[in-house]
């Protein structure tokens, strides 16, 4: 095999990686080494892996692609938002966004390219499903976003290492996660992991559109992580107009198993309601909100409509925005407005594509 139809060194176990040097007369130390490189110190090849003789990184070389997600294009928002554009090993775009706040940031980052779930205000539903993201690929958007990465460490900006200026890590970018669930684990683990990124779960946030088997799923894999659910709207039937996925399995069915998950693991998760002129923002809807999220501990982030091609959406106004927002916090449920970062390059919630 050669090239791409090697296999990629990234989806090996350290395990499997002893096995690879053990049978090629190598020594088991080795695995470690090279498992430092991949996900700790992030290297961008194996000439990289300088702590390695010649022969052992031609030995790689000749059995192992990397396929790394390399930042192609960077936009910069008026506001200090910065876009990356990754280019992957298939020629795929992906997109990852780096939202500053001081010295600190937070970092969105994709789990798939594209998306089949199709949701009606959203850019990447309207590019369809094309591939998963793999566990390194994910990986590179988090080191791949900061533009003054130096190859071969895990230094982002000249006053310290990136874990230390990540304030967040949010998979709210491309894709739905739940439907990449495997990868999206793995890649926390590798983020959370002493030998990789050594970050604290509690700064992760993983956000889905409510898929009622895979809130089970990870509700039973006692996260550690934070979770929010993308509601966008509190009835069936204003649901199914936005949200495509919901006329196979309804609010009750995601109430359900947001149940389960509350019992599961005692833990407090996030509703993500993202406000459109005139279609989800009376109190009307905020009163049926309120009784959706009655069942579970909840808090809830209003999020400004950002504007999407073809979506047929608008922004709600502010005095619309004020009275939904004060007709739940008088039932004293915990609401936060979120205000949208990178508007003025699509790089804000609902707007990443890949644009070519």
């Amino acid at each position: 095999m050669s090239g791409n139809r090697l296999p990629d060194i990234r989806e090996l176990t350290r395990t499997e990686i002893e096995q690879f040097f053990l049978l090629n007369g190598g020594k088991k130390f080795r695995a470690q080494q090279v498992y430092d490189w991949l996900w700790k110190k992030s290297c961008h090849s194996f000439d990289d892996m300088t702590n390695l003789s010649q022969d052992t990184r031609h030995l790689l070389q000749d059995n192992f692609s990397y396929h790394r997600a390399e930042p192609e294009i960077r936009q910069k928002s008026s506001d200090g938002t910065v876009k990356t554009r990754f280019r992957l090993h298939d020629g795929l775009l992906v997109e990852g966004v780096l939202i500053p706040s001081g010295d600190r940031s937070t970092v969105c980052i994709s789990s798939q390219v594209g998306c089949v779930l199709g949701c009606k205000f959203c850019a990447t539903g309207q590019l369809g499903f094309m591939r998963n993201l793999t566990t390194g690929e994910i990986l590179d958007q988090i080191t791949g976003t900061f533009p003054g990465k130096i190859s071969g460490s895990l230094t982002g900006k000249e006053d310290g290492p990136i874990r230390d200026s990540v304030s967040n890590i949010v998979f709210m970018g491309m894709g739905e996660p739940y439907l990449n669930y495997e990868n999206v684990l793995n890649a926390i683990e590798k983020i959370t992991s002493p030998e990789g990124l050594g970050m604290s779960p509690q700064r992760i946030t993983v956000s889905s559109i409510g898929i009622p088997k895979m809130i089970r799923t990870m509700a039973d894999d006692d996260p550690k992580y934070h979770f929010a659910l993308s509601l966008h709207a509190p009835t069936d039937v204003k649901r199914d107009q936005i949200i495509p996925f919901n006329l196979k399995h309804p609010l009750s069915e995601v109430s359900d198993a947001l149940k389960y998950y509350a019992q599961k693991t005692g833990k407090r998760f996030t509703i993500e309601y993202i406000l459109f002129g005139n279609f989800n923002d009376s109190t009307e809807d905020a009163s049926n909100l309120a009784l959706f999220c009655r069942s579970f501990p909840v808090k809830v982030n209003i999020i400004e409509y950002n504007p999407v091609l073809n979506s047929g959406f608008t922004r709600s106004n502010p005095a619309r925005i004020k009275a939904f927002v004060d007709f739940l916090e008088k039932r004293n449920m915990i609401v936060n407005v979120r205000l949208s970062k990178g508007k003025d390059i699509d790089a804000a919630c609902g707007q990443l594509a890949g644009k070519q």
